[in-house]
């Protein structure tokens, strides 16, 4: 439990269908020097499952959520790329240290408030494996499908594309078959305190801050130029590592006129601190990508030369990409070439509602 409208929702309804429920609060780690936009959170989850008449327990995860999740996102700036800890935090956080703990703990299951939804498949065919004259091992009998939410503008099975059957068959998703406002709706039928509470936005858990300043702290960066697409000085930034691709804020330009069309960066050169940009009609568009870090959750890859539907940023309106796999490289070659397709951040594939699964860009 967040603190949130969802994760609140999500822990009635489970009362509500007879589970035996404890509401559990993550305590991660936050910087000391920079004032994140949420602080209240464990109060108010606490309040919600008082009312909701159910145990309350803290994890603290502050070493694990520090290691796992912000090394990793500064990791990634410093090496030039652009990460994505909402997908590391679920990864490692949610459905990683909580699980593990939960399941220590007793529990048949964790649930989270995701807007996503979890469908489960009997098997006709189980497959036998022997091991020696005396032992042998079956595959289970269930395979375990991520469905997109019900609420396409809240759908977040994006940021679910590494999770595993073994992880999916300890998982449930009581919101993921309904809309947000049926959501707050619920809220208020079920008294919750929290019913009105807006939603949280910036990283995972942390809330929204000044993400340029956190990096100022971490990764080493100085001022340096502004190019144009022909390699001219138009202006200065504060260091290349703090930039990503497609962003338009951040840096100044000097040598413009008042007619001139807003400009991205798309392309970023670390070794020599300059950042290249563009207005949106000049910037590169990308025809393929490969993957790395995959994960497919059925366990098994995704069709050869199969047309799939693909997103590379949250609430992005899906395009067609045909996936291949050439050796050791998972391919997406998109129908029609992308925009600000970003390295470091998340393609995830679907078929139809079912997430198929993803990878980083490379």
């Amino acid at each position: 439990m967040s603190g949130g409208v969802d994760s609140s929702v999500a822990a009635a309804l489970l009362r509500e269908a007879g589970y035996e429920v404890t509401g559990v609060f993550m305590q991660v780690w936050q910087p000391d020097f920079l004032t994140c936009s949420r602080t209240d959170d464990r109060e108010e989850a606490m309040r919600a499952a008082a009312h909701l008449g159910i145990p309350f327990l803290t994890f603290d995860f502050e070493k694990e959520y520090k290691e796992k999740v912000v090394d990793y996102m500064i990791a990634e700036y410093t090496a030039g790329r652009t990460p994505n800890p909402d997908v590391m935090c679920n990864s490692r956080i949610k459905f990683g240290a909580f699980l593990t703990r939960a399941r220590e703990l007793g529990a048949d299951y964790i649930a989270t408030g995701h807007y996503a939804r979890r469908q489960v498949e009997k098997l006709k065919v189980r497959k036998v494996y022997k091991v020696n004259e005396n032992k042998k091992l079956y595959e289970p009998d269930e395979l375990y499908k991520l469905l997109t939410g019900r609420d396409s503008a809240k759908d977040q099975s994006y940021f679910l594309w590494t999770l595993t059957q073994e992880q999916l068959r300890y998982c449930l998703f009581p919101i993921g078959g309904y809309v947000k406002p049926d959501v707050r709706e619920m809220a208020r039928k079920f008294g919750l305190p929290n019913a009105e509470r807006r939603d949280s936005q910036g990283v995972c858990f942390i809330g929204q801050f000044p993400m340029k300043e956190f990096l100022k702290k971490y990764v080493v960066a100085k001022k340096g130029d502004v190019l144009d697409t022909q390699g001219n000085v138009i202006g200065t930034h504060d260091g290349a590592r703090l930039y990503t691709l497609g962003e338009r804020h951040g840096f100044l330009v000097t040598k413009k006129t008042p007619n001139d069309s807003p400009v991205y960066v798309v392309a970023k050169d670390i070794e020599k601190n300059t950042i290249t940009v563009a207005p949106s009609a000049a910037r590169e568009t990308i025809a393929e990508v490969t993957l790395a870090h995959q994960n497919f959750i059925s366990g098994e890859p995704p069709e050869e030369n199969k047309v799939y539907d693909v997103r590379f940023r949250y609430r992005q309106p899906l395009v067609k990409a045909q996936y291949t796999k050439h050796l050791a490289r998972h391919i997406l070659r998109f129908e029609t070439p992308q925009k600000a397709v970003t390295p470091g951040q998340s393609l995830v594939i679907y078929d139809g509602e079912v997430c198929v699964g993803g990878g980083v860009i490379q």
